[in-house]
């Protein structure tokens, strides 16, 4: 699961040139669990000599200032910005995107499975993870999803959630002489997607692959369904088919091998689904239940210590995790009273 962990010097502002023609920039988050988010600048793709520009931020006035300031160190400016693609829907990715378009004119790209949350937040009139709040419920979790509606989200804008000039399929873009592939990975969210750029041997992982920590699985705003956690290792083993490539991700600092993180990320999600047949046990539980025996984060923190989002995000994925147990047929499941139960398989 996403959760709090040591920023470094990673999230500091100004610009890393990863090399030369592509820019690292971190910008502010406003919140105490992950301080930033990178978003990249690539000078050398775009036909007009304009910058296209990986993942957008959060619409905060911080986010432009840290913006503004690390493009005037490189000699550029806003008006430079032409292409701006999201790896996801969530708001510290995409709704700053949306912002830079209304200011500067802009295309903005996001991957085509995220269309039905952002129709479902036109539909809402509210920004609440929809999706994942029913995830929740049907996890035995009634009560702590009702206190989590009832929380402030920030209120619904929707002049920041406006649809994008392109919805990105499994595709390749091309800007002059230069490609990015676009590669669907579904399970953080259902319409995530990475960009390749195999001539350089980059990947621009948003919050597919990130570097000190696990993205949480499924937090979506749409409505439930499918299968998270399976979509996920698909998509991690889906990396290892591309030569291995530096890896930029949203959040944390550049990491040499891509491949290596996959690695470690599968075998951390091998370990968590023994775990998770462990806490389960001979009884009949929901995912609530099997949560709250199991540590979280790095340090194995109670779940009763989680904030009220954090376990929102720990039941889910335990029950993404026990949902897997059940494909592989290590488990079984049963809907009772709108509730899943599940069972290990003798």
């Amino acid at each position: 699961m996403t959760a709090r962990f040591d920023q470094g010097p990673w999230a500091a502002a100004g610009v890393q040139t990863v090399q030369p023609g592509v820019h690292r920039v971190p910008l502010p988050l406003p919140n105490d669990g992950l301080h930033a988010v990178n978003v990249y600048l690539l000078e050398d793709l775009a036909d007009d000599g304009g910058l296209v520009m990986i993942d957008g931020g959060w619409a905060i006035p911080e986010a432009r200032k840290a913006l503004e300031e690390a493009m005037a160190s490189i000699g550029r400016d806003l008006g430079d910005i032409s292409h701006i693609l999201v790896t996801h829907i969530h708001r510290d990715h995409y709704t700053n995107a949306v912002e830079l378009r209304r200011l500067l004119g802009s295309r903005v790209y996001l991957g085509a499975g995220e269309r039905p949350g952002l129709e479902m937040l036109d539909r809402l009139r509210s920004d609440e993870p929809a999706g994942s709040l029913e995830t929740l419920r049907r996890a035995g979790a009634g009560e702590l999803a009702d206190r989590i509606q009832a929380m402030d989200h920030g209120g619904y804008d929707p002049s920041v959630w406006e649809a994008p000039d392109h919805w990105l399929a499994a595709e390749t873009l091309r800007f002059g002489e230069r490609e990015l592939h676009v590669v669907p990975t579904p399970g953080h969210t259902k319409g995530h997607v990475v960009f390749l750029d195999e001539q350089r041997g980059l990947l621009f992982s948003g919050d597919h692959v990130l570097p000190h920590i696990t993205p949480s699985i499924g937090f979506e705003l749409a409505e439930p369904g499918g299968r998270p956690l399976a979509d996920y290792l698909d998509s991690l083993r889906l990396m290892n088919r591309y030569a291995d490539a530096r890896l930029l991700p949203a959040h944390g600092p550049v990491a040499d091998s891509a491949h290596t993180r996959v690695a470690e990320l599968l075998a951390h999600h091998d370990d968590r689904l023994a775990k998770s047949l462990t806490a389960l046990g001979e009884d009949t539980l929901d995912a609530h239940a099997v949560a709250r025996k199991l540590g979280w984060t790095r340090r194995a923190v109670p779940f009763g210590e989680l904030s009220a989002f954090n376990q929102m995000l720990a039941v889910n994925e335990t029950a993404a995790h026990l949902d897997v147990l059940v494909l592989q047929g290590r488990a079984m499941v049963a809907l009772v009273g709108g509730v899943n139960q599940y069972t290990r398989v003798r």
